[in-house]
């Protein structure tokens, strides 16, 4: 490994100051997926820009989910998952398993990376004070929930301490019922509840793209209306409908912005936020000035 040069060093400090002077004490809610999530080396590269990201003044928010790790268990224990219309039917059993995955696993592997650099991170659960109230989807998929409100008062203490909240996206009904909630939709719902600035989801892909086997197709930024037209036309389809409709969702609710990212790309957070080019796809309520 080279040194670096102390100049393009420097430079890139300097660009990105004005970057860390606009964002200073704005919310940011960062929904952790795909390889960036599985990815030892990933991992820890995201855990660190999380840090920097909070030490410079950032508010951040961590919301992550578990679909590959809670099949992965479900096999290991000898129970075959059931699916419908893509979405896998969720009996008592299967939520006991999501649960101990999202809560006992992932969420505390991710406080735990973060906390290596200080005490700063506290993982915590929809159902923890209320945050996420949710209903069921649909009888036939059992413990399968959408979100019904969210009351986003926990995490703002914890916000209001410093400390970052790493969010797993069980939620909770009136009766005290657990669902599990796709993350996607949650990270979007949490994203519009504390107005945030900017809602990230980390992917694997490079952004959004007009043809996903064109990676020259990415679309860099678009607004709310765009967006919308291009769903209803049917030019965007596949495994990114969720999340283009959560960032959707989250613009409605209150968030000022929304990007897709590639989390492949190691610290594409500081990348997207802090450089003059940006990177992944913004989407935005309307063109700003």
């Amino acid at each position: 490994m080279t040194a670096a040069d102390p100049a393009l060093t420097a430079e890139v400090l300097i660009e990105a100051l004005p970057y860390i002077r606009r964002f200073r004490g704005s919310t940011l809610v960062v929904k952790l997926g795909g390889n960036a999530m599985v990815e030892p080396r990933l991992a820890q590269t995201f855990a660190d820009d999380i840090v920097l990201l909070q030490a410079v003044g950032i508010r951040v928010v961590v919301v992550h989910g578990g679909g590959p790790q809670i099949g992965e268990l479900m096999a290991r224990l000898g129970k075959e998952p059931e699916f419908r219309e893509g979405l896998r039917v969720t009996d008592a059993e299967t939520l006991d398993i999501a649960r101990m995955v999202l809560l006992g696993k992932i969420n505390s592997d991710i406080v735990a990376s973060i906390n290596v650099h200080g005490p700063l991170a506290v993982g915590l659960s929809g159902a923890d004070a209320g945050l996420i109230v949710a209903g069921a989807r649909d009888p036939e998929l059992g413990f399968v929930g959408d979100v019904v409100s969210v009351n986003p008062h926990i995490v703002e203490r914890l916000l209001a301490e410093d400390l970052i909240p790493v969010v797993s996206t069980i939620g909770t009904d009136p009766t005290g019922q657990a669902y599990n909630i796709n993350a996607d939709t949650a990270a979007g719902a949490i994203a519009g509840a504390l107005e945030a600035e900017k809602v990230v989801y980390l992917t694997d892909v490079a952004g959004l793209l007009r043809d996903l086997d064109d990676p020259s197709s990415l679309i860099g930024r678009t607004t709310v209306t765009e967006l919308e037209a291009l769903v209803e036309a049917g030019a965007l389809e596949g495994g990114m409908l969720p999340k283009i409709r959560a960032c959707l969702d989250a613009l409605g609710g209150g968030a000022r912005s929304a990007h897709l990212l590639d989390g492949r790309v190691p610290h594409v957070l500081l990348l997207e936020l802090f450089t003059d080019a940006g990177i992944g796809t913004m989407i935005e309520p309307e063109v700003q000035p």
